[in-house]
């Protein structure tokens, strides 16, 4: 009875006008004040702004003729080899001499000029016709620039923009310590790569096979900024970069910057 007479007596007064009414706390303000403004900057944003993706795939340095497999035209056994690993050679010079069936010794000779990478026979091996022996990089100059070969997933390699940048973490160099190797896309390929397709441009069956373990890749070609300031002649996110140069047939992983694109298509169907 207590509260409902106390009602009673509220709904009997007159009703307090002239006090101000208060709709909103100064916080309250601010809050809305601060909500307002970050919508509309995201709105903005999602009109006129984009957003950078990258891909990244297996790299590998290479010059830019690539390398091929020397196999020997002949069956016999090895007697000399002849050329040493890291050796540059002119075309049709001496790798090895093989002693056939016949009794007869039949000298194997590069297809062309390069650095041979790579020797696969030894002396008093035997060897059938076709054997692979040698794998020669195709590199004609000691001056010769170094590339980057970069395996991108087919349906990757459409959105590669013409010249786009690439960063290169090279195996051989600690990441944390000379940053990772600058680069620019060069060509993208028209095509995917077969294994033996690979093998035969890397001069390296291993390398054939890893590349195409998650299905035919395309290779995207990259040139590497040069720098006069480094002792490796390149360019790296670090100041100095790494105090060695590098040797093709070194290892990497491309992550390479795709074309922008704008955040609306993603909101719209």
């Amino acid at each position: 009875m207590q509260f409902r007479q106390q009602a009673l007596a509220k709904l009997q007064s007159a009703e307090e006008l002239d006090l101000p009414v208060r709709f909103a706390r100064p916080q309250g303000w601010l809050v809305l004040s601060v909500t307002v403004a970050v919508m509309a900057a995201a709105s903005v944003w999602a009109v006129t702004g984009t957003v950078a993706s990258t891909v990244g795939a297996p790299a590998v340095l290479t010059h830019a003729q690539g390398s091929y497999v020397l196999q020997s035209p002949v069956a016999g056994q090895v007697t000399a080899v002849l050329a040493k690993e890291g050796e540059r050679l002119a075309a049709d010079a001496p790798v090895l001499k093989v002693r056939t069936a016949q009794g007869g010794t039949s000298v194997v000779r590069t297809v062309a000029a390069g650095r041979v990478t790579a020797l696969a026979a030894t002396i008093g091996a035997i060897i059938s016709t076709g054997a692979d022996v040698a794998a020669v990089e195709k590199v004609a100059h000691a001056g010769d620039p170094l590339y980057a070969t970069v395996y991108v997933p087919a349906e990757s390699a459409s959105t590669i923009p013409a010249d786009a940048a690439v960063d290169l973490t090279v195996q051989s160099v600690p990441t944390q310590q000379y940053g990772v190797l600058r680069g620019r896309v060069k060509a993208v390929g028209r095509s995917v790569q077969t294994r033996q397709q690979i093998t035969s441009y890397l001069g390296d069956s291993q390398l054939g096979e890893q590349f195409t373990k998650k299905g035919r890749p395309v290779a995207v070609l990259v040139s590497l900024d040069r720098s006069s300031r480094t002792r490796s002649g390149l360019t790296w996110s670090s100041t100095d970069g790494p105090p060695y140069p590098l040797t093709s047939m070194t290892l990497a992983t491309g992550s390479i910057r795709l074309a922008d694109q704008r955040p609306v298509d993603w909101l719209l169907p």
